[in-house]
């Protein structure tokens, strides 16, 4: 690959990392006004915000599989076309049960672009090229990251919510034409039914399944109550799914995810503790953007700045944590990272109503400090996975860590809405009662946090661990079945998780 086409590789990957995570965090500060304009309760605006996200982490694992399987190129320019004219239904959007659509259609854009555009660092750039590439995309994510929320405040204020979502156009268009840059590679041999086997259907739509069903019940169950029809259904579907999915996992020849992998200690409780970090994070942030601008009145753009000094806390940090976790121990440089941020969800819990700029910044620091010391908890969570499953173990942390983000806001939303509406009832107005229930929500995501820090000490202690289970990995020929999924499956989804973590 020559010179010119390399450059055209990297602005294409940079691109595509910086839409799909912009369009996660750009939304967050745009939602008081989605709300008003288009007559959204608040568990519709859970939806817009986590339908995304939740379609997104659903079919990543599946995205990274079909390029694999069908090329690393034309998953990647389906996922942009996919993304990019999604983009433009969620502008136009003028119901609630449009945009959530399009959302939806949005993330599982996103789910081809991340590992296809992660799969091209690792099997087209040179050997020499792949960890500056890397170092772009994770750049271009650090930059999505500390640019969404003020650009999505400036974007609001000034033309409206619709064209945080209209700016994605040209960027996917630019990015879609330099996709074309990626070398044509011949269509692996694959069958039909091969390619059923090895994508693991039955997998994919039980777990789909399950975590719609899950959401949705705990989202309806928290706005009109769990005993109303049809949320007991929904909820006993959702443990239906997920039984089902264990059951065919643990007998599929080539599992979507194999059960037995759980059985790691640091595999089962690093991700334990990425998911409780998500639920913690990601409710605060989404109902914090509800808080800055319902109950304190800042504007769009404001509220935005706000979590500017966080992006940048993490940023700084970000470089340390590994540095840290060789001298002192992962465990506790990952569980002192997640105390922080309990702390800091603490401190912001208590500013109340006469709250300024400047005095939520000691904990959102915290916030953003303490993530940035969680960074190496992917890698040390595969410590003694073997080499040929490192790939589904990698896509495990990921795709968890995403769909954690989910929950955090339906559970954190669960708290908020039955608090709010005690406190109405015994007579408060209704900033004061939001205000009770956003307080109470943030308790219960310290909880959740402070609990991933302890399972953190427990799970991922272990002194000379990494050397004493260290395996050759093994070679894998085309006769070896499920070669064309496992190779090159680590470096598709440990750099997403990675990043991710600054999300």
């Amino acid at each position: 690959m020559g010179r010119t086409r390399q450059l055209a590789v990297l602005a294409m990957i940079a691109l595509a990392g910086f839409i799909t995570t912009l369009d996660n965090t750009v939304i967050n500060v745009a939602l008081p006004s989605v709300q008003r304009d288009l007559g959204l309760s608040l568990k519709d605006l859970e939806w817009v915000a986590t339908s995304y996200v939740l379609s997104f982490g659903a079919l990543l694992l599946v995205g990274g599989r079909l390029a694999d399987l069908l090329g690393r190129r034309p998953v990647l320019v389906a996922g942009l076309v996919i993304f990019t004219i999604a983009s433009v239904f969620v502008g136009l959007a003028d119901t609630g049960s449009s945009l959530i659509a399009a959302r939806t259609v949005q993330g599982g854009g996103a789910a081809r672009v991340t590992p296809a555009s992660l799969a091209v660092v690792a099997g087209d750039l040179p050997e020499e090229r792949r960890a500056f590439a890397i170092g772009v995309w994770t750049a271009a994510l650090a930059v999505a990251l500390a640019l969404g929320p003020m650009a999505g405040g400036i974007v609001t204020d000034h033309w409206g919510w619709e064209w945080v979502f209209y700016l994605n156009v040209p960027f996917g268009a630019a990015a879609l034409a330099l996709a074309y840059a990626v070398p044509a590679e011949p269509r692996p041999e694959n069958d039909d039914s091969r390619l059923v086997s090895v994508l693991d259907v039955p997998g994919v739509l039980l777990s789909t399944l399950a975590l719609y069903l899950l959401t949705y019940g705990l989202v309806e169950g928290g706005a009109d109550g769990f005993g109303t029809a049809p949320v007991p259904q929904y909820l006993a579907g959702a443990a239906v799914a997920g039984l089902l999915f264990l059951i065919v996992e643990s007998r599929t020849f080539l599992p979507l995810v194999d059960p037995g992998l759980f059985r790691n200690r640091a595999l089962s409780g690093g991700t334990a503790a990425q998911v409780l970090w998500g639920i913690g994070v990601n409710g605060v942030f989404f109902f914090t953007a509800l808080y800055l601008q319902q109950v304190l009145g800042f504007s769009p753009t404001k509220a935005g700045l706000v979590f500017l000094p966080l992006a940048l806390a993490l940023l700084v940090t970000t470089p340390y944590a590994e540095r840290w976790s060789k001298t002192l121990g992962a465990h506790r440089v990952i569980a002192a990272g997640l105390a922080a941020v309990a702390g800091g969800l603490l401190l912001v819990s208590q500013q109340g109503a006469d709250a300024t700029f400047g005095s939520l910044q000691p904990g959102l620091l915290l916030i953003g400090a303490g993530s940035a010391l969680t960074t190496p908890l992917t890698i040390r969570s595969l410590n003694g996975v073997p080499a040929t499953r490192t790939g589904m173990a990698s896509g495990v942390v990921s795709a968890a860590r995403e769909v954690s983000g989910v929950f955090g806001v339906v559970l954190v939303g669960v708290v908020l809405t039955r608090r709010e509406r005690s406190a109405l009832d015994d007579g408060l107005d209704p900033a004061a009662a939001f205000l009770s229930g956003y307080d109470t929500g943030l308790r219960l995501a310290a909880a959740c946090v402070l609990a991933g820090a302890l399972i953190t000490l427990v799970a991922l202690r272990s002194p000379g661990r990494h050397r004493a289970t260290r395996r050759p990995r093994l070679p894998l020929t085309r006769t070896t079945p499920g070669a064309a999924v496992e190779r090159g499956g680590a470096p598709i989804f440990l750099p997403v998780s990675w990043a991710r973590s600054c999300v």
